[in-house]
């Protein structure tokens, strides 16, 4: 038998012989690691125990303890499991595909009847059931001819289109939990009793689509989400829970900021609360970005499809842009425009008016760019994804020798923004060079390494995602965690060569030749309407005191403090502060919940004593305890509060 050698992960190299299996492999090493063995990693594949290995490899063997596996594991089981119930429950359930997705999986039926919520109880407690048999798992490797007759024979003509739609040279891998079976690529556990029967959950249904096609079958899809332990569970569902309260449409619809209709899909219909955020929100960011040296300017939002063929964008993002067509009066044939995906071209445009030289270097060009992108209907989502949204873009125009120092002020400027925000923390993540990609390796080193540097120059860490960067540039991508866990990508910055270069863009050089500047693409918040989305999110929908729309609400408790009321409201906003009165003949406690409902921050109750001794009743939202406080001490705490933090 011809011997291969496998390398461990500590660098230490064993030599077996031939088509000996990780399970071997972990036996030969401990009977402890034999027990404990879930899978292995071979050459960077994750390989179930059961498989052989034919030649030399590196090898790492997987127990519970390594997360990311076993969670793959645990999940893909399941998805198994569950169809197997399913069908001991229902035999007449056709079952196609079952896939792990992120915290869990899914997997499509065919089935006559509905499913009901009802029904996931019914098929969680089959599911324990199976996971308790500890029935064995095995795989066999079956001939094509072998495997379509056998699902031909069944009457599952689902598998049979998955068998055909397999590369010739892939195996057709037969999974069997006990004695129920699924065509799978694997891998999986050695039995049902290894997956925690504590750890899952069946969440939802919905219909599919069969492969996605609204020609084909509709089907049942039951989701589901499991993980290495019952707390790690509990933590998820809490989280999901928290989610639901903080969800942006949710909170949108009861603080009246925005809605959406079916006659503009994908758009935001603005309320003036909400409406009173995103100008806040912008005034600030305009401010921050006039004392960060940019210049602000406006495109326009029609352009015609020349600009986009000369960018590359007619090619490579045609399916994305929405396309206009205009009958010009004494043309021949119509003017096709496409409305602008992003601001890129036209930046570029501004640019090339006029000579610019070297001593205009660098030259920083922001817009809140309105920009309209084609998004599959299912995969909008409230203001989070949409097909119209403002970014807050800029492109910074420079030399190469002075990227690292673009790189470095963008990141301070960033954090400073953030921070601001109430995200004092986020993550760098660093793509650099992919295998295919124009530019010398010279430039792409010394491109690199201005990034790294400048990164560096901040004191900051990053993650490195190596061959993931744009074909003409590395970026970096900035992520934010929110209160409950969620991590979010909004800040990007980019270096980019190439489309100066498509778009003729040139400078004066000292030596009196035209060069090529670098174009730094960069936005901070990304675009307007999602980042109001996360906020809205991260704070519960009870916003920074200057980002509220609704600041503080002064509440009459008797009719006879209506006057009071109205001249409180008025010393308030004449100290920058939105107040608004509410005199209405309603008991204070109906007032103050409504209002607590709506996350208004500050509620001011005014009665009779209040009106005598020019007080008023303080209540902030989330506190029971209410303060009896001076009108001008409450005006000049409020004042202050209501200071957007850059003017502080």
């Amino acid at each position: 038998m011809a011997q291969i050698s496998l390398t461990f992960p500590d660098g230490n190299a064993r030599d077996y012989e031939a088509g000996i299996t990780p399970a071997a492999v972990a036996e030969s090493i401990s009977k402890s690691l034999s027990k404990k063995a879930i899978s292995a990693t071979v050459d960077g594949h994750h390989w179930d125990l059961a498989w052989p290995i034919d030649s030399d490899a590196q090898i790492a063997i997987h127990t519970m303890a390594d997360e990311e596996q076993a969670n793959e594991l645990i999940r893909h089981d399941l998805a198994h499991i569950m169809a197997r119930a399913v069908q001991e429950i229902w035999p007449d359930t056709q079952v196609t595909i079952g896939p792990v997705i992120k915290d869990g999986w899914y997997y499509d039926f065919d089935r006559a009847e509905s499913f009901t919520p009802e029904d996931l109880a019914v098929i969680e407690k089959k599911m324990k059931e199976i996971i308790n048999k500890r029935d064995p798992v095995r795989t066999e490797v079956w001939d094509r001819d072998v495997a379509i007759q056998y699902y031909t024979d069944r009457g599952e003509p689902y598998k049979v289109e998955l068998i055909d739609a397999i590369p010739g040279n892939e195996p057709l891998r037969m999974y069997w939990h006990g004695d129920w079976q699924d065509l799978c690529r694997g891998p999986h556990l050695q039995h049902t009793g290894q997956v925690p029967g504590d750890a899952f959950k069946l969440m939802s249904i919905a219909g599919a689509y069969w492969r996605g096609d609204s020609n084909r079958a509709m089907l049942q899809r039951i989701y589901g989400v499991a993980f290495t332990g019952k707390e790690k569970l509990r933590a998820h569902l809490n989280m999901l829970e928290e989610a639901a309260k903080r969800d942006h449409r949710k909170l949108g619809r009861e603080m009246d900021l925005f809605h959406m209709q079916e006659e503009a899909p994908g758009q935001i219909f603005w309320h003036p609360n909400g409406w009173s955020i995103y100008t806040s929100l912008q005034d600030y960011m305009r401010r921050k970005q006039r004392a960060g040296g940019y210049q602000e300017i406006n495109t326009p939002q029609v352009v015609d499809r020349k600009l986009w063929e000369a960018s590359g964008h007619w090619d490579k993002y045609q399916e994305h842009m929405f396309i206009v067509e205009v009958e010009e009066e004494h043309a021949k044939e119509k003017a096709i425009n496409a409305l602008k995906p992003m601001n890129c071209p036209c930046h570029v445009q501004v640019f090339n008016q006029g000579l610019k030289s070297y001593r205009d270097l660098p030259l920083r060009l922001a817009e809140f760019g309105s920009c309209s992108r084609y998004e599959p209907s299912g995969a909008l989502h409230g203001i989070m994804r949409v097909r119209g949204f403002t970014q807050d873009d800029a492109h910074i125009f420079c030399t190469e020798d002075q990227i690292q120092d673009e790189c470095a002020r963008f990141i301070n400027f960033l954090a400073d923004i953030y921070s601001d925000l109430g995200f004092e923390e986020f993550e760098i993540k660093f793509a650099t060079r992919p295998e295919k990609r124009v530019g010398s390796d010279e430039s792409w080193d010394h491109v690199e390494g201005a990034l790294e540097a400048a990164i560096k120059a901040t004191g900051r860490s990053f993650t490195l995602e190596p061959g993931d960067g744009a074909f003409y540039g590395p970026k970096l991508d900035f992520y934010l965690t929110d209160a409950i866990g969620r991590v979010w990508q909004c800040g990007t910055f980019q270096v980019d060569p190439n489309l100066p270069e498509r778009l003729g863009a040139t400078y004066i050089a000292p030596d009196g030749s035209k060069q090529r500047p670098y174009m730094l693409h960069r936005a901070t918040l990304g675009s307007f309407e999602r980042f109001i989305g996360i906020l809205i999110e991260e704070h519960a929908g009870k916003l920074p005191f200057w980002l509220a729309p609704r600041q503080v609400v002064v509440a009459s408790i008797t009719s006879e403090a209506d006057e009071y009321v109205t001249e409180v409201v008025q010393t308030l906003r004449a100290a920058g502060v939105r107040a608004e009165a509410d005199i209405r003949n309603e008991k204070i406690n109906y007032k103050v919940r409504e209002h607590s409902v709506g996350k208004v921050p500050v509620i001011l109750a005014v009665g009779a004593r209040e009106v005598e001794e020019r007080t008023v009743s303080v209540r902030r939202l989330g506190h029971k305890q209410t303060n009896v406080e001076t009108l001008d001490a409450v005006t000049a705490a409020l004042g202050i509060e209501a200071t957007p933090p850059d003017l502080l």
